[in-house]
Parts: structure tokens; C-alpha cells; sequence
């Protein structure tokens, strides 16, 4: 073999290497495609898989316009005197749940902020920023914030007459913790819930619920350990009617002196759907309570800003209603929903407060409430609600009697 063989010999098989070594490049395979985010169908529509885990979690809520009108309470609601502002509502709800060995633990949460133009922007019935609702779930226990036992909903039945403005008694949310043992469409409930007085006796629940296809059915009851009306609940001991000054019979510090500071109340109401047509529902509901309670509380004059925040608080008149029965009916047709609701109730005996003449005996004071609505859905998750509302409050006597028209048009988005 001479030098020139060797080179050519060389040279072929350097080629043939470098088109073994093309031949046999390395190709990178593309991603397999990955569900990011699953769908968890086990808790109904709305839930997905969180990355990596196996709990469930919703996200919803509403972005919510309306303009308000009120009769205004600083005028003794005469002539054409009249109250009028927007608010507009953000809220989100968070919803996550997962399957244990102790049953389903879930935990909810909702935040909301709202403005109402009315009110002053750092007032609480003006830019408010607020933990509305945050409790844990698991099996048929739950610790937290929420509405009260008394008016929450229990077993998918929620109290409340079927209009937006729903005339229900003790509105109001608590810290609380409570029980329900569930079957077969009935449940049974025992909590406590803070009452904010400081004291070590919480109040005591208890609420009976049966639910069906043809609606449902209820019993609350409810022991108040202490009635105090200037709570954080929002209820004074002395409400000003018609420039009047009057107080309850028996409530804080009268109670307090004599030692029976307790109360008890009683609750019911029935549902019933499609009764009359398709797509209907008529509640009928009513309490009784034997002693004056925070529980027994409606805001029966609003203004404004109470209208947008639906709470019970001092800037509307609150009344402590002895017992009060109502019934409302909501009707769908479509995209248009109607709905109607009345209640008529008689307060606690009260008392004539006056700087001269000490302390006079007035009675029992009549109270009545009409509201009626009309909502339309406008698209999917985008609709219009419109509401007026009357209420009336007769003390006679030289307190007479106070009432109120009011209404509101709202637009709503839900996600």
C-alpha cells in the first residue's frame, strides 16, 4: 500500500462516518400534551383540579351596578323628600373542596368591596372592603364566619321571602360553630355563635330542615344568652320615631338589673314549587319570640346605603318584632321573573322616653311590609332586577306611625 492509497482509504471513510453520524442524529421529541387544568365534575359545574393536588376549587362571583331611592328619615318621610345614590359591588367567592376519611373538607371564603356614593367614603355604609363569609367544612362540621344559624340555609333551604329586599328577621353574620347530620333530605343542626358581648355564654341553635323536589320545610330556634341592644349587631336600646324617642319594654339595662337577661325565639316556613304553575315558588314563613332579641330585629325604615348593603345596622330604624308571618311568591316566565311578598308582625310593648315626663308606657306597635319585582336576563350571567318596597310602623299615641317606599334598578354580571 503507497502513501496515495492510504489517504483515499482515509478520506472514504471519514465520509462514510459523517454520513452515519447525519444519518443517526438526535431528534428532540415534543411535549406530551398535559392537562394543566382538570375538570372536577364531583361538586357540580364551576370546580377544576388544583395542579398537583386533588382538591377542587370554584371561583364566582358578580360585578353589581344599581342606583337607590329612599324616602329620606331625616325629613320624617313627608311630601317628596327623597334619598337617591349608586353603589357599586364587587364580590368573589372561593370554593375548595376534596374527599378525606372524615368526609368532605371544604373551605369557603368570600370577599367583597362596595361604594356607595351616599355615605361617607370611609364609613361603613360607604367604601367598605370586607371578609364577608369565611368557614371550614369537614363531614357535617363547620367553624367560621357566616350568616347566623337563624338565617342561613340549611339542607339547600334558605330563609327569606323570594324578593331581593326578603323581609327576613336578625340578618346579620357570627362566628360560629355548628353540627348537622344529614339523610335522605333531612337534616338536624345544633351550633353556637358568638354574640359579641364578651360574656363566656355563646347562644345556642338549633334548626330542623327537610328538602325535597317539591320544596321544603323548617324549624329554628334560637336561645339569645344576653340581649344587649347596643351590641356590634347594630341594635340601640332608644330609636327616634317621627323625632319621638322610644325605647323596648324589658330589654338592656332593665334586664340586666333584674337578672333575666336571656331570650328565646321560634322560627318556621315552608316551600313549595311548580304548586300553582311551572317555574313558581310560594314560601310562607314566620317567627314568635318570647323575649326581645337581636334575632327578632328587621330594619324596617332604610336608607340608601342600607339598601345596597342589606344589613341591619343603626342607620336605618331598627324594630324588635314580637311575631311577625309573611308569604312570598316569585314566578318565572322566560327570561322574566317576577316575584311579590307581604308581612305583618306586631313589635314589643315599648316606652315613651322623655327628658320631663320620665318614662310612659306606649304598647305594642303594628307593622306591615309590601315588596314586589321585576327582573329580565338580559344574555347568559348579564340581567336587570327592579324592586319597590313599603313598610309601616303605627305606634299610635304621640309617637303615630313612620313608613317608607323605596325601590332600587340594578344590573348585574355573575362569572
Amino acid at each position: 500500500m503507497n502513501l496515495k492509497s492510504l489517504l483515499l482509504g482515509s478520506a472514504a471513510a471519514l465520509v462514510a462516518m459523517t454520513g452515519a453520524r447525519a444519518a443517526d442524529a438526535v431528534v428532540v421529541a415534543e411535549p406530551e400534551p398535559v392537562d394543566y387544568v382538570r375538570v372536577c365534575d364531583v361538586y357540580g359545574k364551576g370546580f377544576y383540579y388544583i395542579p398537583g393536588t386533588e382538591t377542587c376549587l370554584s371561583v364566582g362571583g358578580y360585578v353589581r351596578f344599581q342606583y337607590n331611592v329612599a324616602g329620606d328619615p331625616a325629613r320624617n318621610l313627608e311630601g317628596d323628600d327623597y334619598q337617591a345614590g349608586s353603589s357599586v359591588r364587587a364580590r368573589l367567592n372561593f370554593d375548595a373542596r376534596e374527599e378525606t376519611e372524615l368526609g368532605t373538607l371544604r373551605a369557603f371564603a368570600r370577599v367583597q368591596a362596595q361604594n356607595n356614593t351616599i355615605a361617607q367614603p370611609d364609613s361603613s355604609l360607604g367604601a367598605s372592603y370586607v371578609m364577608d363569609q369565611a368557614y371550614v367544612q369537614l363531614g357535617g362540621l363547620l367553624v367560621g364566619y357566616r350568616d347566623s344559624l337563624w338565617t342561613s340555609g340549611v339542607g339547600g333551604l334558605e330563609d327569606g321571602l323570594l324578593t331581593d329586599s326578603d323581609l327576613v328577621v336578625g340578618d346579620f353574620n357570627t362566628n360560629q360553630v355548628s353540627y348537622t347530620f344529614a339523610v335522605n333530605g333531612f337534616s338536624a343542626t345544633l351550633g353556637l355563635e358568638d354574640d359579641r358581648t364578651g360574656d363566656i355564654v355563646p347562644d345556642v341553635h338549633a334548626k330542623l330542615v327537610y328538602s325535597g323536589a317539591w320544596g321544603g320545610a323548617y324549624l329554628s330556634a334560637v336561645y339569645d344568652e344576653t340581649y344587649n341592644p347596643v351590641n356590634a349587631n347594630g341594635i340601640t336600646n332608644t330609636i327616634a320615631i317621627n323625632g319621638v324617642p322610644i325605647s323596648i319594654v324589658g330589654t338592656f339595662p332593665t334586664l340586666l338589673r333584674d337578672g333575666n337577661n336571656d331570650a328565646f325565639a321560634l322560627k318556621g316556613g315552608v316551600l313549595l314549587k311548580n304548586l300553582i304553575a311551572a317555574d313558581s315558588q310560594l314560601k310562607i314563613e314566620g317567627h314568635y319570640a318570647f323575649d326581645p332579641t337581636v334575632y327578632a330585629g328587621i330594619t324596617a325604615i332604610n336608607t340608601v346605603s342600607t339598601l345596597s348593603s342589606n344589613q341591619l345596622t343603626n342607620a336605618g330604624v331598627p324594630i324588635i318584632l314580637e311575631w311577625a308571618a309573611g308569604a312570598g311568591y316569585a314566578q318565572k316566565f322566560g327570561k322574566v321573573g317576577l316575584a311579590i311578598a307581604g308581612q305583618y308582625g306586631k313589635t314589643f310593648d315599648s316606652r315613651l322616653v322623655t327628658p320631663i315626663n320620665g318614662v310612659t308606657f306606649i304598647g305594642q306597635g303594628e307593622y306591615w311590609a309590601a315588596v314586589g319585582n321585576v327582573g329580565y336576563a338580559i344574555t347568559n350571567n348579564f340581567a336587570a332586577l327592579g324592586e319597590v318596597s313599603y313598610k309601616n310602623v303605627d305606634f299610635g299615641g304621640p309617637v303615630g306611625d313612620v313608613d317608607q317606599v323605596a325601590g332600587f334598578l340594578r344590573l348585574q354580571r355573575n362569572f
